[in-house]
């Protein structure tokens, strides 16, 4: 039993992107700021200290007439540096704030990244937003893609009142990214199988149905687990870590979140100060593809 979790975890392995893509220092007026990208007033960069006695950065990525947050758990194969680009895309055509993070050993988060260290960082990250943006449980969506499925759904399963959920190219288990085993075993990482039969709010999942690394199944059986079912986005021809490039997928996001909104319509939209303007961008490529072609995201 010890050889298989050992060869688990030595096959579905967290790879952050070494050297990182960013690092963090203070400018002038003390305030953090991500070295290596373009600077914009409209971001928010916190250091948080997690449970797992670790330090993790986090950036909330503000919009001027945003309604809802967006809590982004990215993928196993990039840093906060690779996603710059594409939450610039996101903001812009979805018109939410962002919260996006580095697991710990990401980035300029320090520790090691570990399964329950991931839990550990997203519970960090969602009581930010409560204390520092007063972001209430029903004004966001968590957002899990690839392996960030799992921080995702450990949130999503423990609080109730969640707006939504998106699970993007999602897996059902770690063990089932390798095998296709019909029970859960304790050794097993990342549950979602378990944990999305928990969750109390709208599920959608965008899933390639080409996708290479996490196969198609997966997103199909969270799907038919989840207890409130939007109408999923089954991307032809789509792979693992192109999705965004599809057009139909900002389109398909943006429908989904309108929904959400329209449930909490009758709430005043909070207001948070932001420099006047957001700039909008062409469409982005895969980021993660560009920056790790050569290792697996799972």
């Amino acid at each position: 039993m010890g050889n298989v979790t050992s060869n688990v975890a030595a096959r579905f392995a967290f790879f952050p992107p070494d050297p990182p893509t960013y690092d963090v220092h203070k400018d002038e007026s003390g305030k953090l700021v991500l070295q290596g990208m373009t600077a914009d007033k409209n971001i928010d960069v916190h250091m948080l200290d997690t449970k797992g006695g670790n330090k993790i950065i986090a950036t909330f990525w503000r919009h001027p007439v945003a309604r809802l947050t967006l809590l982004y758990s990215h993928g196993n194969a990039a840093d906060l540096g690779q996603m710059h680009e594409l939450f610039n895309e996101l903001r812009a055509h979805l018109r939410v704030n962002i919260m996006s993070y580095d697991y710990s050993g990401y980035g300029a988060s320090t520790g090691k990244p570990t399964e329950f260290n991931t839990y550990y960082d997203i519970e960090a990250v969602y009581n930010c937003l409560k204390k520092e943006y007063g972001v209430k449980q029903e004004d966001l969506i968590v957002y899990g893609q690839s392996v960030g499925s799992g921080p995702t759904l450990h949130l999503a399963s423990r609080v109730k009142k969640l707006g939504g959920v998106v699970l993007h190219s999602a897996i059902l288990s770690g063990i089932r990214v390798l095998y296709p085993v019909k029970m859960t075993f304790w050794f097993d990482i990342f549950k979602n199988i378990d944990k999305i039969r928990r969750v109390q709010c709208p599920v959608l999942v965008i899933h390639g149905t080409d996708d290479e690394i996490v196969d198609w199944s997966h997103g199909k059986r969270l799907w038919e687990l989840s207890k409130e079912k939007y109408d999923p986005l089954w991307v032809k021809g789509g792979g693992h870590c192109n999705l965004e490039t599809f057009p139909e997928y900002t389109k398909h996001l943006r429908k989904f979140i309108s929904t959400i909104e329209k449930i909490s319509i009758s709430k005043p939209a909070k207001q948070l100060t932001s420099a006047p303007s957001i700039t909008e961008h062409k469409h982005c490529k895969c980021l993660r593809l560009k920056a790790k072609k050569e290792k697996e995201e799972s």
